[in-house]
């Protein structure tokens, strides 16, 4: 077998399992079993670029960064449905569809919370995919639509042309989790599953809309050639056979009253689904009835969506409590009164920050009226002002962490108030696992894991505690031994000496990157000549601003900080500024952006290299540029650069230049 047949079969091999994990949810191979023939098919492309085909499972992993979405004009309008929110509107409808057509027999199916989007084929490979926008013009966001796992690249069958529409969702569990990260990152939460999935599609970067676990069910034909279709039914069977997620009943109903009952059996299902649904939809399945039916200029003839109304309760706040997130986020939570919701008991909700609580009024003893975003988050809805007695009492956030003691601070125009301990207990894993990462300390072989098991089985409760581990205590870990106990203290004992740089970045301050760490570090030479640093003497250092300086003074203001690093000090780390000559300063005082992807070098590499010859990156554009440096797939970066005049050089030219 050839290179090239190998790699055709491990596509079509890899291509039908995610079939029968993402579509049929029945896999036949473990999770192993794939990876493996995966990690084969992405040598072979390394080896082989121009095997790569659009449809090869490589081209869902995302990664592709856009400056913005082109337009797309729909075709085919992707027209809203008429709204009904009870029995009589429904039967109405009916008399209106009766009245233009014989003996109509009804589909009904879930209606999904999400986002409609258009998925177009030509000879059966995914072309293009768009937004829905305002029925006639949407976005075109194919790259992000790629990272969907359930949306097929090339059909199962052959067909010339087809444009399909579906609904872009996240799934209950992934949205819980999503907003747990968001919340703990003190990023604003998504406010229900719907928003989570749009927020997602509408990403630049496709690599953050893979991470989103976004799922699609696929609902209508818009356009296809080379089949005849001539009802419903009939062409959600065949976009199963293509390959697609179909949410549908395979079942028509002839009189409105059945097609309501099945409404109604919906109804008391849709808390189990794992997805997230507002509605029902009612739809003529003959598609002649439909065109005699026709449109108005908004929603069709032949179709109504009823609407579920949503569960809402009445409790009363206990308590208002505060959480401390892994990244130092407090966030504040309603203790309630026990009260029955959407067939489960809620005794707490999320109250997200100060301002949401101030914007609503809400005061500990409060009535107030609950429901579940998306029938999965608690949330408060509303203050129920009229049941106040006056016992009622006003929320303030504390001005000290509730897990160690530092002070709090929320920066000016942000929402989220933070914890400026660096040795928090709350946020130990997380610091811990930036502490020992590469372009920090760089200590090789403590991953999240193992991590997490030494902070779990109390061997450290700070980064700090690394310096002070014993062989015997890491080697008893699980499935540690010897050798990696060994491994592990030695890397620790070769980051002691790293330059300042490295541990200053290692602390984690806010807003401080691995760059603006060289630059402080260059500055001060010892990180202990920062403890008693103003906001002026940083904010004298080129590219450190307001907003950074006090990032830094906050921190070394905190007394457990400065015992931190005592304790560092103290097991050997060294603190001061370890000055790299490289003997060739031909970049020096020289400003460079780089933009585009570059064949040779990974952005890291290429910023490396200007700096090792005294050179700055940056990262935007401005008439303080010197060079830009332009890969593939550039974005604004060099338009702005031809604008302000500033040379663009490729990277052959780059090349030529380090040599």
């Amino acid at each position: 077998m050839t290179v090239r047949e190998r790699y055709e079969e491990l596509k079509n091999t890899l291509n039908e399992h995610s079939y029968k994990y993402y579509v049929l949810d029945n896999p036949d191979i473990t999770d192993e079993q794939y990876d493996r023939l995966m990690r084969e098919l992405v040598d072979i492309e390394k080896a082989n670029p121009d095997f790569v085909t659009a449809d090869s499972p490589t081209q869902k992993v995302g990664g592709k960064i856009l400056d913005g979405f082109e337009s797309v004009t729909h075709t085919v309008l992707m027209q809203s449905l008429q709204d009904a929110f009870s029995f009589e509107e429904l039967k109405e409808f009916d008399s209106r569809v009766r009245g233009t057509v014989d003996t109509p027999v009804y589909c009904v199916e879930q209606k999904i919370d999400g986002l409609s989007v258009s998925l177009e084929y030509v000879d059966s490979v995914f072309v293009r995919g768009s937004t829905r926008g305002d029925g006639v013009v949407g976005e075109d966001v194919t790259e992000n639509l790629k990272t969907v796992k359930s949306i097929p690249l090339k059909l199962r069958e052959d067909i010339p042309y087809l444009e399909v529409r579906g609904e872009v969702f996240i799934s209950k569990p992934d949205f819980a989790r999503l907003n747990q990260k968001r919340e703990e990152e003190g990023e604003s939460t998504f406010a229900n599953p719907r928003n989570a999935a749009a927020g997602s599609l509408r990403q630049l970067n496709s690599a953050i809309a893979a991470k989103r676990n976004l799922d699609i069910f696929v609902f209508n034909i818009q356009q296809i050639q080379g089949r005849e279709i001539k009802s419903h039914l009939e062409g959600l069977d065949l976009l199963r056979r293509c390959g697609f997620k179909v949410i549908s009943n395979d079942k028509g109903f002839d009189t409105i009253e059945d097609a309501f009952d099945e409404i109604k059996r919906i109804g008391d299902i849709r808390r189990d689904l794992y997805y997230d649904i507002d509605g029902a939809v009612i739809k003529v399945n003959e598609l002649s009835q439909r065109d005699k039916l026709g449109s108005t200029a908004k929603t069709p003839r032949w179709a109504i969506a009823y609407k579920y109304p949503a569960e809402k309760q009445k409790t009363k706040i206990k308590d208002i409590t505060v959480a401390v997130g892994r990244t130092g986020v407090l966030t504040p939570a309603a203790d309630l009164e026990p009260v029955l919701i959407a067939g489960s008991t809620v005794s707490r909700a999320t109250l997200h920050n100060i301002d949401f609580i101030r914007q609503k009024d809400i005061r500990i003893g409060d009535t107030v009226v609950i429901q579940k975003a998306g029938d999965i988050i608690p949330e408060v809805v509303e203050v129920v002002v009229s049941d106040r007695n006056g016992s009622e009492r006003e929320f303030f956030m504390p001005e000290t962490c509730p897990a160690c003691g530092a002070r709090v601070h929320r920066e000016e125009g942000e929402a989220a108030v933070r914890c400026t301990g660096g040795a928090c207990p709350a946020q130990a894993v997380r610091s811990i696992i930036h502490f020992v990462s590469r372009d920090a300390m760089d200590i090789e072989g403590l991953g999240p894991q193992i991590i997490e098991k030494l902070v779990d089985n109390g061997l450290i409760s700070s980064s700090a505690d690394i310096y002070y581990m014993d062989k015997e205590s890491l080697a008893s870990l699980d499935k540690m031994g010897d050798k990696s106990a060994e491994n592990i203290l030695s890397a620790a004992e070769k980051s002691k000496s790293n330059s300042m740089e490295k541990l200053l970045y290692a602390l984690g301050i806010r807003h401080i990157g691995a760059g603006a760490s060289k630059l402080i570090s260059k500055k001060f030479k010892d990180i202990y000549a920062l403890f008693d640093a103003t906001k002026e003497d940083l904010c004298a250092i080129g590219d450190i601003g307001d907003i950074m300086a006090e990032s830094v003074t906050d921190f070394f203001a905190e007394p457990q900080n400065r015992d931190f690093i005592d304790k560092l000090s103290r097991a050997g780390v060294n603190t001061k500024y370890i000055e790299q000559e490289s003997g060739d300063n031909r970049f020096e005082g020289k400003t460079f952006v780089l933009t585009g992807t570059l064949e040779n070098y990974g952005r890291k590499e290429a910023t490396g290299i200007i700096e090792k010859f005294g050179g700055k990156v940056s990262g935007s554009v401005s008439g303080k540029t010197d060079y830009v440096v332009a890969g593939e797939s550039t974005g604004s970066k060099l338009d702005k650069a031809r604008e302000l005049g500033i040379p663009v050089i490729g990277e052959a030219e780059f090349m030529e230049m380090i040599k």
